[in-house]
């Protein structure tokens, strides 16, 4: 077998279901296998799973072990070659996989690959590509000095801005949304820290990948959207778990040092403090237009009784999407993409293209009752759920 993809999933059904979806149609051409571990989620997660992908292996855990932990079960179930460790509310594009593999098998003394992941409304994540967060490198980043001297190697290190987003090269540390590696690797990592509960465990696993003098790959020509507030709320857990997280990576990987635990503590403690506050900041206002990305405008209408809002119908076709942009320029506007009609590669395309403060983006997953998006990358996202007649 080719690859198995792991995904530890959370109370996150309705993500997790557009997951499966996007992953099942990226290796129709693949030897692969789908492996879910559900942390015990008391959502309805395991009920979906049984009743709509029967044929996927899924492991129930009985208790919430968390991100290292869930995904090293998982990894004792896998049989590919290589294996993703993949989150849930993720979408993968149909050629993620055949496109990854294909570099994969290029490569001498692989580590491990990342790709670009940008959030639900479009914009890139910086953290798809990171260097070693080495005291010095963990206070420009604390203290946004990357943005200020973004060119300048002294301070740009902690999101590898030397590589563009647009480049694919060699990196560090990689983002535990998406880590692509050969199994051997992986065991020979001994998989995840598992004393390390979360947030820490991406950067200790890459950071052991150079240790064993491989080389890590950030890979561009793939992009995944990742919604990312679905699998980290910013609140006061989030900031006592990133603390401990730092405190657990520079303990083990670095000498100790009273004067450096205390800078830690002061610039994780603000640095969260911001965290928290970004994810409180929302725009709840509805948006004052709706446009479906469909070929079935007839669905338009019963959409528009859901939404109670007017919604303009949009035939996707490549030389209307100048127009597009000038149609929704300047307008706080919600854009709806029909994936029965529209391939989950087109509408990360489409999100990543028409990107714009006031646009926010859902998705109707084919064969699903929901439409989904995330409308910041700080908060956990909306659903709409439909009726099963109405398509």
């Amino acid at each position: 077998m080719q690859l198995s993809i792991i995904i530890l999933n959370y109370n996150v059904r309705y993500f997790l279901e557009q997951c499966v979806l996007s992953v099942q149609e990226a290796i129709t051409t693949i030897d692969a296998e789908i492996i879910v571990v559900d942390n015990k989620s008391s959502d309805e997660s395991v009920l979906m799973m049984k009743e709509k992908f029967p044929d996927v292996k899924l492991i129930q855990n009985q208790e919430n072990f968390g991100f290292p932990k869930g995904n090293n079960i998982g990894f004792r179930q896998a049989n590919g070659k290589y294996i993703c460790i993949l989150n849930p509310d993720t979408v993968v594009a149909e050629d993620t996989f055949t496109k990854i593999l294909a570099f994969a098998e290029r490569q001498n003394n692989l580590g491990i690959i990342g790709c670009k992941l940008i959030d639900g409304t479009g914009e890139f994540l910086p953290e798809s590509k990171r260097g070693i967060p080495t005291p010095w490198v963990a206070f420009t980043k604390i203290f946004s000095l990357y943005k200020i001297f973004p060119k300048t190697k002294l301070f740009n290190q902690y999101y590898a801005q030397h590589l563009n987003e647009n480049e694919t090269g060699k990196v560090d540390i990689l983002v535990g949304a998406f880590m692509f590696l050969e199994k051997k690797l992986y065991e020979d990592l001994d998989g995840f820290d598992e004393n390390c509960f979360m947030y820490a465990d991406d950067i200790d696993l890459s950071y052991r990948a150079l240790l064993l003098e491989k080389t890590n790959f950030y890979f561009h020509e793939t992009t995944v959207l990742h919604y990312k507030g679905e699998s980290t709320v910013k609140d006061e857990k989030y900031m006592k778990r990133f603390q401990e997280a730092m405190n657990f990576f520079y303990q083990k990987h670095f000498k100790k040092s009273g004067f450096f635990s205390l800078f830690i503590q002061i610039g994780t403690f603000l640095f969260s403090i911001a965290k928290m506050f970004q994810g409180k900041r929302k725009d709840n206002r509805l948006p004052e237009s709706y446009f479906f990305y469909s070929e079935n405008e007839n669905f338009t209408k019963k959409l528009a009784s859901i939404l109670e809002n007017k919604v303009s119908f949009l035939e996707f076709k490549e030389e209307k999407m100048v127009n597009s942009c000038l149609i929704l320029k300047g307008k706080k506007a919600e854009i709806i993409l029909d994936n029965h009609y529209i391939s989950f590669k087109k509408c990360i395309e489409i999100i990543e293209t028409l990107k714009d403060k006031k646009v926010t983006f859902k998705i109707f997953p084919k064969k699903t009752g929901f439409i989904i998006g995330s409308n910041s990358r700080n908060d956990r996202g909306q659903i709409i759920k439909l009726s099963k007649k109405l398509y």
